[in-house]
């Protein structure tokens, strides 16, 4: 694995060594951006117990049920041998990783895991505290060992507190959080809202910016640092503006479907072709007129049931009636055109089709080919961040199980092939998953 950009100019965290001990989402995107810029992350792994979700959903899963669509996408429908090397989320979020595998439950395995953070500059985590605790990973054991390294920490709800070891999913943190109460069809019940993901990208952005205040702490004061963000707590800021007017004015937010408080009319409309849709959003009086010039019907413009958007907002069932009657005629992305060549703001809601052929994204070479031993030649979506003077791309596909291990025993820990033979024979060391687990 190569650690450059191919450019030859070094990437900003070229040299930052970081242990992932990340699982599902939000966690494993926070290592996933600083992979991007040149750290080099190791995901600190263990044949003997499978991370639900982060590679598969299931250790093993069934060829019926990977072609149900029940454990996400692997490459044509199959789980293949080894299937933990194949699904596509773990790909997706562990390009430019390494891979190394040790059992934590054991002496042996402590002892290697202490060496590797005294070779390490941090670590980063979104797992029940208890379960770390039962790992070793603690502030006050790893500053100990290492003073300069920094810890990243992302449980659910915080490292104390009476939630401390709740067991989430990124929506359950949205609903303990409020958003749940916010999303979803007037008169609706919260079981027909549909599910939001939000919480766990969100929290990986702000675990890689945490990481990044760490090393910025480190580098002024040369003292490392422990870092809590609980993804919960987070996420609540994302919708604090309905947490402000409930404390302010004891208003409770409620379902309000597409539409907005301001902007009118707004709303995703229907088009030509199954299930196909266009999203749009008008604030001000002449992106109404120029709506309406798009849509051929400059009567609308005239009419003062729109006249200004206090009345478009009383009039939005009236609005949304006459833009339907044009949409259903027009393809999203042609009207998207359209209407943002007037200065409306308007959006095609794509699927995974559309992107790969957005015309845009393959201009900037958004999409990147990688190539993957067991899953095949694939392309990814690119680099997050662009820098103006430092280009980047995708160094490497995402490893699999203990494919690293060599070089960690080896290379970094100083073990010889005779000791590292013996971590092979007793487990520590492997590629594949215990029998045992399904």
């Amino acid at each position: 694995m190569t650690s450059g950009n191919g450019t030859g100019k070094r990437l900003p965290l070229e040299g930052v060594r970081i242990l992932d001990f990340t699982v599902v989402w939000a966690g494993p995107y926070a290592t996933q951006l600083l992979s991007e810029w040149g750290a080099e992350v190791i995901r600190v792994e263990s044949t003997k117990f499978f991370p639900s979700t982060t590679r598969g959903g299931l250790a093993r899963p069934s060829a019926e049920l990977v072609r149900s669509g029940g454990q996400g996408g692997y490459p044509d429908y199959e789980p293949g041998e080894r299937p933990w090397n194949r699904a596509a989320l773990f790909n997706v979020h562990a390009r430019n990783k390494r891979s190394v595998t040790m059992d934590l439950t054991r002496p042996e395995g402590q002892e290697v895991f202490q060496r590797l953070i005294e070779v390490s500059d941090g670590l980063v985590e979104n797992n029940a505290p208890n379960t770390m605790e039962r790992a070793g990973v603690s502030w006050e054991r790893l500053s100990k060992i290492n003073p300069r390294f920094i810890l990243v920490r992302m449980p659910a709800f915080g490292l104390t507190g009476p939630y401390r070891a709740y067991r989430t999913f990124g929506s359950h943190m949205e609903a303990v959080s409020g958003h749940y109460s916010l999303f979803g069809y007037p008169g609706a019940l919260a079981d027909e809202s549909g599910t939001s993901l939000l919480a766990d990208p969100a929290a990986g952005v702000s675990g890689a910016m945490a990481f990044m205040a760490g090393l910025r702490h480190r580098r002024r004061t040369g003292e490392g640092l422990q870092l809590e963000l609980a993804t919960a707590e987070n996420f609540t800021g994302y919708i604090g503006d309905y947490i402000l007017d409930y404390s302010m004015n004891g208003r409770l937010g409620e379902y309000r479907g597409n539409r907005d408080l301001v902007y009118a009319p707004q709303g995703v409309y229907p088009c030509d072709g199954e299930d196909r849709w266009l999203s749009i959003s008008i604030g001000t009086d002449e992106e109404w007129r120029a709506l309406c010039g798009v849509m051929g019907r400059d009567d609308l413009a005239m009419d003062e049931r729109f006249a200004t958007p206090e009345m478009r907002r009383a009039h939005h069932d009236d609005a949304d009636t006459e833009i339907l009657t044009w949409s259903i005629f027009q393809d999203p992305i042609e009207a998207m055109q359209q209407l943002q060549a007037v200065g409306v703001a308007a959006g095609a809601i794509m699927n995974e089709r559309d992107a790969y052929a957005d015309p845009h994204l393959r201009e900037r070479s958004y999409w990147q080919t990688l190539e993957h031993p067991e899953a095949g030649s694939h392309e990814y979506p690119g680099v997050v961040w662009r820098t103006a003077n430092t280009p980047n791309r995708i160094r490497h596909a995402a490893p699999r199980l203990g494919e690293d291990n060599e070089y960690v025993y080896k290379e970094l820990l100083g073990y010889t092939d005779e000791e590292y033979q013996h971590f092979v024979e007793t487990e520590h060391a492997g590629m594949d998953y215990d029998p045992s687990i399904p």
